[in-house]
């Protein structure tokens, strides 16, 4: 594998770990409002619906992918839209309506992890990502994408826990950000930007 491929995934996982979304969203408020321990167990769940999306993109897609000069295309211009098609809709974005000050009830680690696993794997956006970004981080010299998109996951998979355990960790110090307006404003636009950031890459991308 390439070495500076796989830097480059690594950055591009950190992009889009701190990107505003549902799921770093849900760990922190759940872990302001019942323990970083219960932020860390959704995490868990939520990392491990990853190995159900790679296995998916790496078995049913890098033949077709890499063999096929039309399917590699179509699959980049596609991905380029839909990056900029989510972009655009994130400027649209209202701010999320989130009660910080009551304190739920612990709930036990096998129904959070459960309940993380399900909110990815069902997610559809994880999967349009994986088909969208694995493939141009897969070099054409070494292993078989296959097994290059499987490396990729566990580094998507590794690099994504230790930030989102790191948000459930200090969302005792993010009660007061999260209900300020500002807050809101700042991370649509991050978002904004990463997408639109990655949606650029991906058109300048070549295999």
């Amino acid at each position: 594998m390439d070495t500076s491929l796989i830097l480059g995934f690594i950055l591009a996982t950190v992009a889009l770990a701190f990107m505003p979304g549902p799921d770093n969203i849900y760990v922190l408020t759940e872990s302001i409002s019942k323990g970083a321990k219960q932020g860390v167990a959704i995490t868990a769940g939520l990392i491990s619906g990853v190995i159900v999306h790679t296995t998916l993109v790496a078995t049913g897609l890098s033949l077709l992918v890499f063999n096929n000069d039309i399917a590699y295309d179509t699959m980049k211009y596609a991905g380029t839209a839909y990056l900029l098609y989510v972009a655009y809709g994130a400027i649209k974005e209202a701010p999320l309506d989130v009660n910080v000050d009551v304190k739920g009830q612990l709930e036990p680690f096998p129904r959070l992890f459960k309940r993380g696993f399900l909110m990815n794997v069902l997610n559809p956006k994880v999967t349009l990502f994986f088909i969208v970004l694995l493939p141009q981080f897969v070099s054409s010299d070494g292993w078989s994408p296959m097994y290059q998109m499987f490396v990729l996951g566990a580094v998507f998979m590794t690099v994504s826990f230790l930030i989102f355990s790191s948000i459930a960790m200090v969302s005792g110090y993010s009660a007061s950000l999260i209900k300020h307006p500002m807050f809101w404003v700042v991370t649509k636009w991050i978002k904004v930007f990463v997408l639109a950031a990655l949606a650029s890459f991906l058109l300048l991308s070549e295999r």
